[in-house]
């Protein structure tokens, strides 16, 4: 799933490829993907863009003062061509396409989502905080607002939650999800099953200076790329996520993972647990 960085990434690459252009159409291949009705989707037509921004992991487009917001859940992403087809594309339940925006020089965008379970949506709003998953972010983590005492705050305020899930959720912290919650995580020495209220002192300090390491140094990769090479980047610098049964890059232990219903994590047990396994899914503890 796209996550901040390459969101922050993919809204850069946009905002110079799109800047000073007119939408002249969008079209919808899953309509399941177009999650508003007023404004119609046709009101976007002929609008000049003003700006690619990110709000969490949402894509704004501001076009003459509507917003074409995009959210691309888990399999989505956003592909530009420099010349794409005037015919619509055929709604398909076998084909990745869900959207196409085309630009008034014969260039577009195609936005696609890969597996079966299509979530990704699509929004046309008179302000970004119509959208009700944007209206619901907690505070971006590389934000001035984002002090050492916000974070504090929110773990406390999640009790014993598992520190993991804690910065996974969008309504506590905007961006972060299973890739880099499991980063920085890593980056801070710090068990994914940690209870959040008992991040305190210098263990608070270090997952704080951890989460905008991390995040910022994958932004600052990010910058300048383009939208097709930002998976690469991703992937060719994580240290634990997606990497079970290889060595961990700090202290070479072979890197776990704990399974769960719909998604898994990763982690390093001499970096993250004292070299202790984690349960598996039916468990929320250490095993003792």
């Amino acid at each position: 799933m796209p996550e901040l960085p390459e969101v922050e990434g993919l809204a850069l690459d946009l905002r110079g490829r799109l800047d000073g252009h007119a939408i002249t159409r969008v079209d919808i291949a899953a309509f399941s993907a177009l999650k508003t009705f007023d404004p119609p989707l046709s009101a976007i037509n002929g609008s000049f863009v003003d700006d690619v921004t990110r709000h969490g992991k949402f894509i704004d487009v501001s076009a003459s003062g509507l917003h074409l917001v995009l959210h691309l859940a888990r399999g989505g992403w956003v592909r530009f061509r420099d010349e794409v087809p005037t015919l619509p594309p055929k709604p398909s339940n076998k084909s990745p396409m869900a959207a196409r925006l085309h630009l008034d020089d014969g260039s577009g965008l195609d936005i696609t989502e890969a597996g079966t379970k299509k979530r990704l949506a699509l929004y046309v709003v008179r302000d970004p905080l119509d959208v009700p998953g944007i209206a619901s972010l907690g505070p971006d983590p590389l934000s001035e607002a984002f002090t050492i005492d916000v974070l504090g705050r929110i773990l406390q305020d999640n009790g014993r939650a598992q520190v993991k899930g804690v910065l996974r959720h969008q309504g506590t912290i905007a961006g972060i999800g299973n890739a880099y919650s499991d980063e920085l995580l890593h980056a801070a020495k710090m068990s994914p099953f940690k209870p959040a209220n008992t991040i305190v002192g210098d263990d608070l300090q270090t997952l704080y200076d951890a989460i905008r390491t991390v995040l910022g140094d994958a932004v600052d990769r990010s910058r300048g790329l383009a939208a097709a090479d930002l998976k690469g980047e991703k992937k060719s610098n994580l240290a634990v996520h997606g990497r079970t049964g290889l060595p961990c890059p700090v202290c070479g232990d072979t890197v776990r993972e704990v399974s769960f219903a719909d998604s898994s994590l990763q982690y390093c047990p001499t970096c993250q647990t004292g070299g202790k396994p984690l349960a598996d899914r039916r468990m929320s503890k250490l095993l003792k």
